[in-house]
């Protein structure tokens, strides 16, 4: 009896001993990531040496991972916001001028004096201005949506010609109204890895700034030249031309030449181009001479025979 006594006795001396020790371990435990979070909110930001090497090391550094997780979407959702901001800083900014055309014509039409043929240019030139903004805000969202890439785009061998063809013809009627010609050396067709859609909407910005910049009756030409890991499309023309100190600057989102400020442009263009061709892991350069016309390359990838699979 005596023996069952103390085997009892020690049974439930044992049993506190591990409540007491667990105990001591939680709070040890709930301790020590009150340190970390303490830590997290004084510093913002977790060093190596503040997460000992210890038994309770793994559940430390799961907790820290979850804070850098918890800080990393924050950054996220903060450049969002950014992103949010100033898409509509620049969407405020080049609207502003064909608003204030809009409204200005519309005063005008309400001037019961108006001869027919005054009241129907300014009816015309209230739609061309419509169409300048509704090109900026489409202009705008697909810059933006590829920039966070919300729109993504497959790229895939695809024969270069018929693209190049449906550029032109998107231009053509603009450089019909000034008499310009585009011409296009004979080439043998060629698979390119590239987008059909969108690379014809990069080519065809790069033919509309050469038509609004070159004088009526002159020619732009248009060159194929193989090369080793890529095809280079030259688009060349007899414009203004650009100055060689802002060849670092025409194909950034929004600029405008001292040259052509006055004329109409929003500088989304090249900024698009480019950005399409960069998707495509291809690239534009230019070289121009003032006053002698501008050239611009596009260079888009040729098709490796041992690749399987295109994914950009």
């Amino acid at each position: 009896m005596t023996d069952n006594i103390i085997v009892g006795v020690l049974s439930i001396s044992f049993c506190v001993l591990t409540i007491l020790g667990c105990q001591y371990y939680l709070n040890r435990m709930f301790n020590k990531i009150s340190e970390i979070i303490t830590i997290f909110i004084s510093k913002r930001k977790i060093e190596a040496t503040d997460v000992a090497d210890t038994r309770e090391s793994k559940l430390i550094s799961q907790l820290k991972q979850l804070i850098m997780i918890t800080e990393y979407e924050a950054k996220s959702a903060k450049e969002e916001r950014e992103a949010v901001t100033t898409l509509i800083s620049d969407l405020s900014h080049q609207l502003k001028t064909p608003l204030a055309n809009i409204t200005m014509f519309t005063e005008l039409l309400k001037d019961s004096s108006l001869l027919e043929e005054e009241r129907q240019e300014f009816l015309i030139r209230t739609g061309e201005q419509a169409v300048k903004m509704e090109w900026l805000m489409q202009a705008l969202f697909k810059t933006s949506r590829l920039e966070t890439g919300i729109i993504e785009f497959d790229i895939s061998p695809t024969y270069i010609k018929e693209t190049i063809a449906d550029s032109i013809s998107s231009v053509y009627s603009h450089a019909e109204s000034k008499n310009i010609h585009i011409t296009i050396d004979e080439f043998e067709d060629r698979k390119l890895l590239h987008n059909h859609k969108w690379t014809a909407e990069a080519i065809s910005n790069i033919l509309e700034n050469a038509i609004k910049y070159s004088t009526e009756g002159s020619v732009i030409k248009i060159k194929i030249e193989p090369m080793e890991l890529y095809t280079k499309i030259l688009i060349s023309d007899e414009g203004i031309g650009i100055a060689s100190e802002e060849y670092n600057h025409i194909f950034k989102r929004f600029y405008r030449s001292k040259q052509v400020e006055q004329q109409e442009g929003s500088g989304l263009g090249l900024y698009l181009s480019q950005l399409i061709l960069s998707k495509e892991g291809g690239y534009i350069t230019v070289s121009s001479v003032v006053g002698n016309g501008s050239c611009f390359s596009l260079f888009l990838q040729n098709v490796r025979e041992t690749s399987q699979q295109y994914a950009i």
